[in-house]
């Protein structure tokens, strides 16, 4: 689904967890005549408006895709800025979290990051710990095949000190070793930028979410258009393998 101009239709339906591939940075800076770190400056500065958007709406959780895997493969110096700009974020974001009862969690693999970035991020979600306002969750250094492969080690972990059977090991046993297991599973995936792929992000927790996607670069993308996205997720029938008429039948009993 490719964006387009809903905003005066009603939300009669509000996704409880919405993910956002947060696409289309460079892309925005070259049009612009801009070094491509300048575009990921600008989609800092997205994502409070996001986050408002997920707020004014309800929305319980909300997990931005903010630095891939693979994304290491990118120019050095590209990389560098960007974890110095994540750590940025951090510092300036913290009380503001706090104040608006925003929980912070990063999910990935963190043993990548420097020290000091490491720091940065437990400080911040020690901070917000206790906040049971919006859920913000941000993927760095994630891949949905990492999540897979270490809930995988956990279960593998157990069976060797014997406190598992592999006959016992279940889908509902994995699940819970993947990362955001606590959290509903996403409703909706936006992906911005105009790219339609989902990019080895949340692929497990990605079995039944609603998949949007906007021409919209990201630091393009505001809360005017988060709220399209949502309306158009509202009036999607969503029947988990069952048939239209047993969901219709479910509602109406």
């Amino acid at each position: 689904m490719t964006s387009k101009n809903n905003s005066s239709e009603v939300i009669t339906n509000t996704p409880r967890h919405i993910a956002i591939i947060m696409d289309g940075n460079n892309r925005w800076a070259k049009e612009r005549r801009l070094p491509g770190l300048a575009g990921h400056k600008a989609g800092v500065d997205c994502v409070r408006s996001v986050i408002e958007g997920c707020v004014e709406l309800g929305v319980e959780s909300l997990t931005l895709f903010a630095f891939s895997s693979e994304n290491w493969k990118r120019p050095p110096l590209e990389v560098k800025g960007l974890m110095e700009l994540f750590k940025l974020a951090l510092d300036r974001e913290a009380k503001k979290l706090l104040k608006n009862n925003i929980r912070l969690r990063v999910v990935g693999d963190k043993a990548s990051f420097s020290d000091s970035l490491q720091k940065k991020i437990h400080h911040v979600e020690a901070l917000t710990a206790g906040c049971d306002g919006l859920q913000l969750n941000i993927a760095a250094n994630y891949g949905g095949r990492w999540d897979i492969t270490q809930a995988a080690r956990q279960l593998a972990e157990k069976c060797i000190a014997n406190d598992l059977s592999p006959s016992e090991i279940t889908e509902e046993s994995l699940g819970r070793c993947i990362n955001l297991s606590d959290l509903p599973e996403p409703d909706l995936c936006i992906r911005t930028g105009g790219e339609q792929r989902i990019s080895n992000f949340l692929i497990w927790q990605f079995a039944y979410t609603e998949l949007y996607f906007s021409d919209a670069y990201w630091p393009d993308f505001d809360k005017k258009h988060l709220k399209t996205a949502v309306q158009d997720y509202s009036g999607r029938q969503r029947r988990f393998g069952k048939t239209s008429e047993q969901v219709e039948a479910e509602q109406n009993a």
